[in-house]
């Protein structure tokens, strides 16, 4: 028996979330739910919770002053459920700022944080030749404007409206991005379920984050540092996780399996997806909720509206099954071959990768992107699979190049008793646009990618990089290996450094010094006896303490010395000289100066 779970969301862009999952794999927060979870996401423009919508849904009026200080004109007591989840008490930033395209000194303050009161805002959208009301917030509910009215009779009601462009394009893209971060995220069963709204089924995955009620905080808190107000529902269909998510009045509920009717019937008509001119007939013959509708004959209902009705009804209810067609990530770039005749010999399968990468290199030139990382497949005719990797220290499409990246790994291949099928796949890619090479008059730079490239194929990518400055006092830790190419780190100049550190450092003995502060003038390394002729410092170096709880009083003091032969050492003692506590007053050598 399968059992929906919706999530709605409302805020900046946010309006609705619905998510289908297996209620049988959560941690028991419904006992005896269904085995089929779906939820669905609403994202719309929309305005945080606020004072207006309390009072709204306890039932009282609300006031707003129109412009130029006139007299308050009263709420209506009840208000349209329709898009009643997003009917909260301030703008948002996010989609809603991007969508207006406000300039910072024309925008008002929606939320009317210093007590005054709030501001209307609407949003508008074109509906043929005419300008309508797309979106509005609490206050402009509050002074009658619905959604779908007439701008010019907004405007007439309401003087002093605050109307604003819609951005529906852009909200759907948005909804797209957040499609894909579920997909990648979430489940793999994710689906845009209209202009505003996700479906996430959550079957088979409900445990993976501890059940559908933790899954809820979760998306709930996820969608707050979004800047979106939220809320969210789990049933076992997905008409009913819409309806519960949109205009019910719990938040997150968690419908049990064959609840559905119960649940819906308080519901307004619109919760089950029916276009507004049904709506609009059937509000003519009283039928104001879904219970109405349920108790109603259904042959009657089939001739006078058509099966839409009744499909959308049956939906929500269970009686039919609601596919749900998931969105599938981009797939990456990539070319294949299948071969007439098995190969296997070196020359030709260097001609069938050179074949690949033509294709492969259109298909990235069409995208915009460089191939980072790509892996050769090649199919034997028993069935086994070779896959040989091969990677890019900068996007690249240069077939020419990519080829000789491939065509030396041609000898780790065993062919067998020959290749039927090959493959390039770029399975990491980034942006590649035009660049300048060089000016009218200057010779072109030498391109070191290349030469990294090549370098990488052969001996491989961890033996091949550059030293880069740390943020650390501690110099074992004030440098760290970066990739060849990367921006070098600046290093620090107010202390010299010797151009060779020591790992670890050498123990000296038979030191010869004054202590505290005075650098050795005799010491014993590997059996060699130094005699120093100069020396300066002591340069002193804290442990990190929020590293290691033993380095808290641990200290060293550095000094940089030179023997009568000439030879520069860095020379370090553990400990100040005079507490014990830092140190246990040993030398040591830790670096070598040019």
């Amino acid at each position: 028996m399968t059992g929906p779970a919706v999530c709605e969301k409302t805020g900046e862009g946010g309006g609705t979330f619905s998510t289908p999952s297996r209620r049988g794999e959560s941690s028991a927060t419904v006992p005896g739910a269904a085995s089929n979870v779906v939820a669905m996401f609403d994202v719309r423009e929309g305005w945080r919770e606020g004072g207006i919508a309390e009072r709204q849904r306890a039932g009282g009026t609300a006031t707003a002053n129109r412009k130029g200080g006139g007299k308050p004109v009263a709420a209506r007591p009840g208000y349209d459920r329709e898009g009643a989840f997003w009917q909260t008490g301030r703008e948002l930033g996010g989609v809603v700022k991007r969508a207006t395209r406000a300039e910072p000194s024309k925008a008002r303050d929606v939320g009317a944080t210093d007590g005054s009161a709030p501001v209307p805002l609407v949003l508008s959208v074109r509906d043929g030749a005419r300008v309508v009301v797309g979106h509005a917030c609490p206050a402009a509910r509050a002074l009658g404007i619905r959604v779908g009215m007439a701008m010019t009779m907004a405007r007439a009601m309401v003087p002093g409206l605050d109307v604003r462009d819609a951005d529906p394009a852009g909200v759907a893209a948005d909804l797209d991005r957040l499609a894909l971060f579920a997909l990648k995220r979430w489940t793999p069963g994710v689906a845009v379920s209209d202009a505003d709204g996700l479906w996430i089924d959550l079957s088979g995955v409900a445990h993976l984050h501890g059940g559908e009620a933790r899954f809820c905080r979760r998306v709930l808190r996820f969608c707050a540092r979004l800047g979106f107000t939220a809320r969210i529902a789990v049933a076992g269909t997905a008409g009913a996780a819409h309806a519960l998510a949109r205009f019910g009045r719990v938040a997150a509920p968690m419908l049990e399996g064959g609840a559905e009717a119960e649940a819906l019937a308080p519901l307004p008509i619109d919760a089950l997806r029916i276009d507004a001119a049904a709506c609009e007939r059937l509000r003519r013959l009283g039928v104001e909720t879904v219970g109405d509708l349920i108790a109603m004959p259904r042959a009657p209902l089939n001739r006078r509206f058509g099966g839409t009705v009744l499909r959308r009804l049956d939906q929500a209810l269970g009686r039919m099954a609601e596919p749900i067609v998931p969105v599938v990530a981009q797939a990456v770039p990539a070319a294949r071959l299948r071969l007439v005749e098995p190969i296997a010999t070196a020359d030709a399968i260097a001609q069938v990768i050179g074949d690949l990468l033509a294709l492969l290199v259109v298909e990235l030139a069409a995208r915009g992107l460089g191939a980072r990382r790509l892996e050769l497949r090649c199919e034997r005719v028993d069935g086994q699979a070779l896959i040989v990797r091969a990677g890019t220290a900068r996007p690249n499409r240069d077939a020419a190049h990519l080829a000789r990246l491939l065509v030396p790994k041609i000898e780790t291949i065993d062919p067998g008793f020959g290749i039927d099928a090959m493959a390039i796949h770029a399975v990491a890619s980034e942006p590649l646009g035009a660049t300048a090479i060089t000016t009218i008059g200057e010779d072109a730079a030498a391109d070191l990618a290349i030469l990294v490239d090549l370098v990488t194929g052969r001996v491989g990518t961890h033996r091949l990089f550059r030293m880069g400055a740390v943020e650390s006092d501690v110099p074992e830790r004030a440098h760290a290996r970066a990739a060849p190419l990367s921006p070098p780190a600046a290093w620090p100049a107010a202390w010299p450094r010797p151009v060779r550190l020591l790992d670890p450092p050498q123990r000296l003995d038979h030191v010869t010094a004054l202590l505290p502060d005075h650098a050795p003038r005799r010491f014993s390394c590997r059996g060699h006896v130094h005699d120093v002729a100069h020396g300066d410092g002591p340069e002193r170096i804290y442990g990190e303490w929020w590293r290691r709880a033993g380095e808290a009083d641990a200290v060293r003091d550095y000094f940089q010395v030179e023997d009568a032969s000439g030879a520069r050492y860095w020379i370090f003692r553990r400990g100040d000289g005079v507490d014990g506590r830092t140190g246990d007053m040993s030398w040591h050598l830790h670096g070598v100066f040019a």
